[in-house]
Formats: C-alpha cells, sequence, structure tokens
C-alpha cells in the first residue's frame, strides 16, 4: 500500500505526451493552444474614434476656436473621410476611422449642435482624446497568443480578429471508460431488485467532457475470458484506460490480474485513503491506465484527487492544490489512513470556510449533490479542528 503523496508523486512520473491537432473555433474554449498566433494588421489596424462625438484639428481649439461647421458625418465601417477645412469639424462614431485632417474628439456630451454648428461648450480638452490610435495595440507580426496559452472567450475573440476560424491545440488521449460489474444495467434500462444501474461512468465522461476530452464508454462483465479479450482489444484502440470497479479483494474483482496479463504493468495497487483504498495505476509503453473503485464516491474522489490533475499537467495546465478552513470540529475513530471529508463550501470575508457533509460512505453519490468538494485530512489522526487548515479538492466550483 502506497501513501496518497506516494501515488501523487508515481502518478506524476506518467504524463500523457499529447499530439496535435485542429479544430473549429466554437469548440476551442479551454483547450490549450500549440500554435502562436500572429497580428494579421495592426491593432487597430486605423485611428479609431473612440467616443461618439465630432473630430477636430486641435491646434484650431487652441488658438480659441469654439464654434465648428459640421461638414459631414464619419460613421463606422464607412471609408475614410477628410476634414476640408481645419476650422471645421465632421461628426464622428464611436468605431470610425479618424478623419484626414483631424486629431482631436470631442464628445457628443461636451458640445450642442445648432443649425450644423458644432458649439464646445468646455474650456479644456488634450490633443488626440478619445482616440485610440493605429497599433497601439499590437503591430502587424507580434505575437498575440504563444503556444501554451489556455483559451478562454477573450481568446476566441482574438483568433476571430486574425480571421483564425479554428485552431492548432493539444489533443487529449484517446479515452475508454470502462464499467465493470454483472449487477450494473445501463440507464435505459429497468433494474431487477438485485441491480442497479450504471452511473460512475456517466459522471465520469461529463466530467472528462467538460475538460474537452470525449471519451468512449464500455461495460464488461465478471467474467474472467470476456474480460480479457474486452481488455485487450480496448488496449489496442487506446491510450487512456479508465476503470470503474473490479479492483478491491473480492472474488469477482479480476481487474487487477487481468491487466497484468495483457502486459500492463502495476505501478501500484491500493492507496492508504478512505474513501478509495483499493484504488490501482498501471502503464504500457503506450498506455496509461486508472483503475477505480466501483463505489460511487471512491471513484468521484480518485477522478478529482488524481487522474484530473494528472491529465491538466500532462496537457501543460499548472494549478496550485487550494485549501480551505475547517468550520467545525470532526473527528474520525482509528484514522490511520488519509481521510477525504465531503464538504460545502462558503466564501466568508474572502476566506473559503468547509463545512463536512460526511454522508453515509463511498456508496452513497447521492450525497454528493450536497458538497462541493473534499478536504484532504491528514493520517494518523482521530481529531481535527475547526479554524485548521486543510488542501481542498474542489469538483462544483
Amino acid at each position: 500500500m502506497v501513501s496518497v503523496s506516494e501515488a501523487t508523486s508515481f502518478i506524476a512520473q506518467y504524463l500523457f505526451r499529447p499530439e496535435k491537432e485542429r479544430i473549429k473555433i466554437e469548440l476551442l474554449e479551454g483547450r490549450i493552444l500549440s500554435e502562436s498566433v500572429k497580428a494579421d494588421r495592426d491593432f487597430p489596424p486605423f485611428d479609431r474614434v473612440a467616443m461618439d462625438g465630432i473630430a477636430i484639428q486641435f491646434n484650431s481649439f487652441e488658438e480659441g476656436w469654439r464654434d465648428f461647421k459640421v461638414e459631414g458625418l464619419q460613421a463606422a465601417g464607412q471609408p475614410r473621410s477628410t476634414l476640408r477645412d481645419h476650422q471645421n469639424c465632421i461628426e464622428v462614431m464611436t468605431g470610425a476611422m479618424l478623419p484626414i485632417g483631424s486629431d482631436t474628439v470631442i464628445r457628443y456630451e461636451d458640445i450642442s449642435i445648432v443649425n450644423k454648428i458644432a458649439k464646445v461648450k468646455i474650456e479644456s480638452i488634450e490633443k488626440g482624446q478619445s482616440i485610440h490610435p493605429r497599433a497601439s495595440d499590437a503591430k502587424k507580426g507580434d505575437v498575440l497568443l504563444a503556444a501554451g496559452h489556455r483559451i478562454s472567450p477573450s481568446e476566441v475573440a482574438l483568433l476571430a480578429a486574425v480571421g483564425k476560424s479554428d485552431g492548432e491545440v493539444l489533443a487529449f488521449p484517446k479515452t475508454a471508460i470502462v464499467s465493470t460489474g454483472d449487477e450494473l444495467v445501463d440507464i435505459h434500462d429497468l433494474p431487477q431488485p438485485h441491480q442497479i444501474r450504471r452511473s460512475n461512468s456517466y459522471a465520469l465522461r461529463t466530467a472528462l467532457t467538460t475538460m474537452g476530452c470525449t471519451p468512449t464508454l464500455f461495460h464488461l462483465k465478471d467474467e474472467r475470458n470476456a474480460l480479457h479479450d474486452e481488455l485487450s482489444k480496448i488496449l489496442i484502440n487506446y491510450q487512456l484506460v479508465i476503470l470503474s470497479g473490479g479492483v478491491s479483494k473480492g472474488k469477482f474483482d479480476l481487474v487487477p490480474a487481468a491487466l497484468e496479463s495483457l502486459g500492463v504493468k502495476k505501478i501500484f495497487h491500493e492507496v492508504s485513503q478512505k474513501p478509495g483504498k483499493p484504488f490501482w495505476f498501471g502503464v504500457t509503453k503506450k498506455q496509461v491506465v486508472f483503475a477505480f473503485p466501483g463505489n460511487p464516491v471512491s471513484t468521484f474522489l480518485c477522478f478529482y484527487r488524481y487522474l484530473k490533475p494528472w491529465l491538466e499537467k500532462s496537457m501543460g495546465i499548472e494549478k496550485p492544490v487550494g485549501s480551505a478552513v475547517l468550520a467545525n470540529d470532526f473527528s474520525y475513530e482509528a484514522n490511520l489512513m488519509t481521510y477525504f471529508l465531503q464538504v460545502k463550501i462558503k466564501n466568508e470575508a474572502g476566506r473559503l470556510i468547509a463545512y463536512p457533509i460526511p454522508g453515509g460512505g463511498s456508496g452513497d453519490f447521492a450525497n454528493l449533490k450536497d458538497a462541493d468538494g473534499f478536504l484532504e485530512l491528514e493520517s494518523h489522526r482521530t481529531y481535527f479542528k475547526a479554524g485548521e487548515v486543510f488542501p481542498f479538492i474542489p469538483y462544483r466550483i
């Protein structure tokens, strides 16, 4: 049996090396850019009007001119016009090109226009005000986004602005989620009194899908030869294999032996933790295998504590481990293992406060709906005091 820290260290030694893929812009959010993106023109590409108002030549105002005849209107999206007389003005709209011959914009709030004469109502302006100068954000050829950048809606806006309808990103591993157990039926089936519907597979798939990974689901029966044959096929076609169930000490817990017979090297089996003690982890030259205990809370905890951080680190996403303050005293008898306590999180005066929601054990997945994550309580302690700070593994916030 290994400790939680040892398990974490072992897993980190077998990071996935992602390939690259090009996907459409509408699917890019959350993905990791694998190419640099450069400005295809100056940003902005012209002296851009930043406020609705009038464009003038500053020297005229400085010389005492306050009444400006309106020569015309420059709207956004129109070709650039020219101010013919430096003592006149042109009405301009936000986003429009600054007319040739003008260098300053006075907003509508500071003028009045009567009979096409714009009268300035203020006595102080600055040359160049309310203008977004050409190339002030970026010059043509500047790198706007570097490889390794995680894409959010703001990055999508930049990609669209340079005319990219797709982007090259790091590809997630081809992933299989495998549930085992003869007691499990699919969500569309009516379970018999001795059966339950599969839930772990769908929870794992949703968790991975939110990251941008699109796994395939499988279900295998608790029969030695069938398990061996089907796992053999899965290992040929998938780089990341996630199993739920069949890893404990029962007579039908056949997964570890099947994996090892197929050449998957066991790195560890059993972690000194609760829930999730029977967790099995192994590798081949091309595959990484996470085999979680079948109890729903165990699978859930192992995914967020081990698999998700491993996948993020493989994709170049570095996230610091968060922490939260225990709200109430909590005790746990004979705690020789790391205990993951389900908690509800509240932000109180800028601190994350964790309220225990212990639940009914590793099979009580209905309790997960009331919590936001797990507080990692160190081993060899039975009593934890309110106000102590512990690592926090979120799954909702």
